[in-house]
């Protein structure tokens, strides 16, 4: 892999990371629900940004994961608008 690319699969694959830890660590700390929109949304764009960099550099089981995580949490968006 080049080093742009491989940069470029850092900066996405950390950003969406912290995206995700800084949603952890607000629910942990009780300033947001696992079913608020907010948390929702950290969870599927973090998972999504962290797939995406998983993909970037071919490493399959974090595609997988992460990719899963983006699914279900999508799910729930989708649940939770519905139940509007």
């Amino acid at each position: 892999m080049t080093g742009d690319h491989s940069s470029i699969a850092t900066a996405v694959g950390s950003l969406g990371v912290a995206i995700l830890l800084i949603a952890f660590l607000l629910n942990l700390l009780t300033l947001l629900k696992q079913d608020s929109w907010l948390y929702l949304g950290l969870n599927v764009a973090g998972a999504a940004l962290a797939a995406y960099s998983s993909y970037l550099i071919s490493f399959v089981p974090f595609v997988v994961l992460e990719g899963t995580w983006t699914f279900v949490t999508a799910i729930a968006i989708v649940r939770k608008a519905s139940a509007r």
